[in-house]
């Protein structure tokens, strides 16, 4: 079955192009140059994953990313003319699966849009149990959340992801460039703090004090280690 994706841009010739050169890879691709009209599209159309703008017009991407949030964890690949470092971190903080930069290579692009998918695939055919525990913490593969004495943690697609990498390697040190190929497929480069962002969030859903850590803890100039095995009697 093909993937769909939804592209919610205000440059109808961009949307175009795209629709075009993403249909050529087997996707059926639906646009929208309207942010509201987007949104009710993700709810009607259920995409595999969502090509967000930044710079739309009514609602910005950040605002529209919140209530796609609201609505579901499909994954969303935001697109910016701005290159900056800030929108990628916020727009990660948000819930966003990638970030890519204006103008970019259509080509990378459908390589990016394979990655993602392709990790929600594996995701979800694993054959883990559905119920692990480490410490306080309950993960639930199938639900694709997870929880503290019984209370929703409420993460994000990329949260939980990040937290599944250290549960799945727990005790081992994991440097920041293996993180963020894991999430994304793609290296990043050594000033990129993102990743950084994205542990910081996780560490204060899941009640981790980076002073005294019980769960992540900081290996300065290593990377981060997971520090529960998992409760096997659960």
């Amino acid at each position: 079955m093909k993937k769909k994706i939804l592209i919610i841009d205000d440059d109808l010739k961009l949307n175009y192009k795209l629709k075009k050169y993403l249909g050529s890879f087997d996707f059926d691709v639906i646009t929208s140059t309207n942010p509201h009209v987007g949104i009710k599209k993700n709810q009607s159309e259920k995409p595999d994953l969502i090509i967000l703008d930044y710079m739309i017009p009514e609602l910005n991407g950040f605002e529209v990313l919140k209530v796609i949030r609201k609505q579901s964890n499909v994954p969303v690949i935001m697109l910016t003319a701005r290159g900056d470092v800030t929108d990628r971190i916020i727009g990660l903080e948000l819930g966003a699966d990638d970030y890519l930069s204006k103008p970019f290579e259509p080509r990378e692009l459908v390589a990016r849009i394979h990655a993602i998918i392709k990790r929600t695939v594996e995701d979800s055919s694993q054959t883990n149990k559905s119920l692990r525990k480490f410490g306080y913490i309950v993960i639930d593969n199938n639900k694709h959340t997870a929880f503290i004495n019984e209370e929703d943690i409420l993460l994000t697609n990329m949260e939980f992801n990040v937290l599944k990498i250290f549960t799945n390697n727990a005790g081992k040190v994991l440097e920041r460039n293996y993180l963020m190929e894991k999430l994304s497929g793609f290296n990043i480069d050594s000033f990129d703090r993102s990743i950084d962002i994205l542990i910081s969030r996780l560490r204060k859903k899941i009640l981790d004090d980076p002073k005294n850590p019980q769960y992540i803890k900081t290996l300065r100039g290593a990377g981060y280690i997971f520090l529960k095995e998992e409760i096997y009697d659960f």
